[in-house]
Order: structure tokens, then C-alpha cells, then sequence
């Protein structure tokens, strides 16, 4: 029997290796089986999906899933780190509820252990409108700089953070209310152009000079008691300088004109009533070290 199996045996002139018989197009697969320490890999790694899912949690249910043999739970073990954390931090934290902002930027260890903490905070709350790198963005105020609506001090910066702007959750928040001067009919669109070219003046930008000081007359009736005669803004009031190249929503000539004409009110929240004191204060002293922080 085995002289006659033999001769039907056809090997590849190509590779020399024996053919399984099937062919395909005038494709004929060679027969190479895979090797018997993959299967065996392949045979225990089934074993180990079958011990692996009896012992540990592996099939979702309804509302829940299997617990497996063992009982252990990732987010328990989170729970558990976590637990331990806060009561290495446990110290820390009381001695920053206690200590003035002043103690903390003068004391290194909590300095240290506020500007971390701070840091996270920042990131998970105030990054999405300031940006990452404290940045912010058209409408929502960079905090690197020196320019600040309501005071760059830390006493400052945290009675910010906790009370925020124009928002109606807080009592206490800042509060300002530009008028929208073409809405309201207050001014005129010439006016507000002869305005807008003492504006840029103020800024030191290119500006048109006879209306510029036409609109000089008019910015002291009308914007003066808030920003200044000299444009250099009132921080009790929360408006901008408006004689530096600093701007929340831009200085070119067209967004001035709609900064004027329309009027601006952009919303802070409080954070007072969703962080707790601890994390206003960490948030304060990151937000006062970022280099604006007067």
C-alpha cells in the first residue's frame, strides 16, 4: 500500500515541498503545516481565556456582570489607591484649609503641594476655556499676562474663581454691564466709528486722526467713567484697558465696532459652590504663579 501512495505524492518544483493535492486557478497549496510548539501555544492560551474568565470578572450582564472566583474589581483597587492618597495628602490638606494664601506662597512645601494640585484642578475645570496652557482664547482671558478685569492679586484671583462673572448662580459674582451703544441708540454708527479711531489711537494702532479726534469727546462723555480718560480701564468696574495691545475679543478696527455697537457680556461660573476651599485656594495660587499674577 505504501509504494502505491507514494507515487501519488507530487512535490513542488519551486520549493521541493510535498503538495496537499488542491489546486485552484493552477494554484497548488504546498503542504506546511504549523509548527507543534505554536499549536501547543495556541491549545494552552485557551486553557488560560477559559481559567481566566472563571476566576476574574469577564461576562456583562443586564445591569451588572460576573464577578469571577476571585471577587476582584479594578475600581475597587482605584477606590482602595485613592483612599490611601487622600490620607497621605490628609496633612497637607488641612494645612492648606488653614494657611492664608500669603502663608501658602511664602511656605515651599505647601507652595509646592498647592501648585500641583492646582495644576490638576486647572486642567480639569479651566482648561476647556482657557486653554491647556492658560492661553485663553477670544472671549475667555489669558491668564499669563498682567492684564486682569478684576485684579490679579491672589485674594483677588480666588474671590474670581469662586464667585466668577455675570453668572446667576452667585450673588456675589462680578457684575458689569456694558452698554451696547447702537442697540441702545445711544450713539450713532458715525459716532462709533469716530470712537472706534480713538480706540485704536489709545491702543497705539494705525488710526484715521480727524475722526479719531472727534471721537476723543465722545469716548469721555460716554466711556471714560469706566476705562478711564486715558484708556487705562478700572478694575473695580471690571473694564479693560483699552491702551495696550491686550484684547479679550480682538482690536482690530471691526471688532471694536462690534464690541461697541453690540456690547459684550461673557459668562464666568462660580466655583465657589462645585470646588471645595482647598481646591480654590491650589487653583488661586497656579492661576497667581503663571506670570501675570500681579
Amino acid at each position: 500500500m505504501s509504494e502505491p501512495m507514494n507515487e501519488q505524492r507530487e512535490i513542488d518544483e519551486v520549493s521541493g515541498v510535498e503538495t496537499v493535492g488542491h489546486e485552484w486557478d493552477g494554484i497548488k497549496e504546498l503542504n506546511t503545516p504549523i509548527p507543534n510548539w505554536w499549536r501547543w501555544i495556541f491549545y494552552a492560551s485557551i486553557v488560560w481565556s477559559l481559567g481566566y474568565w472563571v476566576a476574574y470578572p469577564a461576562i456583562p450582564l443586564i445591569d451588572s456582570y460576573t464577578t469571577g472566583m476571585l471577587g476582584y474589581s479594578s475600581r475597587a483597587e482605584v477606590a482602595a489607591e485613592m483612599v490611601e492618597a487622600k490620607e497621605n495628602q490628609a496633612a497637607q490638606v488641612e494645612s492648606l484649609r488653614n494657611a492664608s494664601l500669603e502663608e501658602i506662597r511664602t511656605d515651599s512645601d505647601l507652595l509646592e503641594f498647592a501648585l500641583a494640585g492646582g495644576r490638576s484642578a486647572f486642567m480639569v475645570n479651566c482648561s476647556q476655556c482657557h486653554g491647556s496652557g492658560a492661553q485663553g482664547f477670544a472671549g475667555y482671558p489669558n491668564l499669563n499676562d498682567d492684564e486682569w478685569l478684576w485684579g490679579g492679586t491672589l485674594d483677588q484671583i480666588q474671590y474670581t474663581i469662586t464667585h466668577g462673572a455675570r453668572n446667576d448662580v452667585d450673588d456675589d459674582a462680578h457684575y458689569s454691564d456694558m452698554p451696547a451703544f447702537l442697540d441702545d441708540e445711544i450713539l450713532d454708527t458715525k459716532e462709533i466709528a469716530d470712537v472706534t479711531q480713538y480706540v485704536l489711537k489709545l491702543s497705539g494702532q494705525d488710526h484715521q486722526s480727524d475722526e479719531a479726534l472727534s471721537g476723543a469727546a465722545t469716548f469721555a462723555d460716554e466711556c471714560a467713567a469706566c476705562h478711564s480718560d486715558d484708556g487705562s480701564g478700572d478694575i473695580d468696574a471690571g473694564a479693560p484697558s483699552l491702551n495696550n495691545a491686550i484684547w479679550l475679543y480682538g482690536g482690530s478696527p471691526e471688532s471694536i465696532t462690534k464690541t461697541i455697537s453690540h456690547s459684550r457680556s461673557g459668562v464666568m461660573p462660580a466655583w465657589g459652590p462645585i470646588l471645595d476651599d482647598v481646591t480654590v485656594k491650589q487653583l488661586a495660587v497656579y492661576v497667581h504663579s503663571l506670570g501675570g499674577g500681579q
